[in-house]
């Protein structure tokens, strides 16, 4: 699969299955779509392509086996089926709890980039919320070395959100070094995160305030996206957060009713 979001197999993980195929076969088909090229001499060559079952069919190849149970997929349409096989491949592994965050990410963001899908909509299609498939997609504005941490599995998804918070790069960059030196656990990361950000008297007695609440939770609910109301005495000011162009679109057609001009 050329949207396969996984790069990274654990060897000792796939011996193991590899030993359990070699004693009880492959338990669960793989997907794949069937293809038909004109060759040189006029023949038709067929290929299957595979859609969701890769570590299954490496395991396979390790343990010698050499037919697998397949279910070909048939009759979508290219632009369709390329996606599906994205959808497909994320989904499978997700539910494996296979990919890690940075993987996630980079799928996520292929699917709203490559394939027009609104946040919401690749959060309706993996069975995810929206606010998951946003906190998630933020992980790529990491430095690079704290992607790579990520990756590696050094540092958890939770590390991760917490240093994004962090907005002075020198200091993001020291809080992390110390996260990997000291060997922070997220409460440990989150009390050395508060530490550098500036107290707000008010936003804390915000938090307090139940109405204030009730608002912010109805305008989310009422928009579709993260509002966030900020109370300073008698002033004070909302942020709405949009993570794409369909969705500003979305917050100012609610906003602004039918007589709005398009963005």
């Amino acid at each position: 699969n050329p949207y396969q979001p996984r790069k990274g197999f654990d060897e000792a993980k796939l011996k193991e299955l590899a030993d359990s195929i070699r004693q009880y076969g492959v338990l669960q088909p793989l997907v794949v779509t069937r293809h038909e090229e004109t060759r040189a001499d006029g023949g038709i060559q067929v290929f299957y392509e595979l859609i969701a079952g890769e570590r299954r069919t490496r395991a396979a190849r390790l343990a010698g086996v050499h037919q697998v149970p397949v279910l070909i997929r048939e009759g979508d349409a290219p632009e369709a089926s390329a996606r599906l096989k994205l959808e497909l491949a994320i989904i499978e592994n997700i539910q494996r709890e296979e990919l890690n965050p940075i993987e996630k990410a980079r799928a996520f963001n292929k699917l709203q980039d490559e394939f027009r899908l609104t946040q919401r909509e690749i959060a309706s299609r993996l069975g995810k919320s929206r606010e998951t498939v946003a906190n998630t997609m933020r992980l790529l504005d990491l430095p690079a070395e704290i992607m790579e941490a990520l990756e590696k599995g050094k540092i958890s998804e939770s590390h991760g959100r917490l240093l994004l918070a962090v907005e002075d790069p020198g200091v993001q960059n020291r809080i992390f070094h110390e996260l990997l030196e000291k060997r922070m656990t997220t409460r440990d990361l989150k009390n050395r995160v508060r530490g550098v950000k500036p107290e707000n008297e008010n936003a804390v007695s915000q938090e307090m305030q139940p109405e204030i609440k009730m608002m912010q939770e109805k305008l989310s609910s009422e928009l579709g996206a993260p509002v966030k109301i900020e109370s300073h005495g008698e002033r004070g000011q909302i942020t709405i957060t949009f993570f794409s162009p369909e969705e500003l679109q979305n917050i100012v057609d609610k906003l602004g009713g039918e007589d709005q001009t398009s963005l």
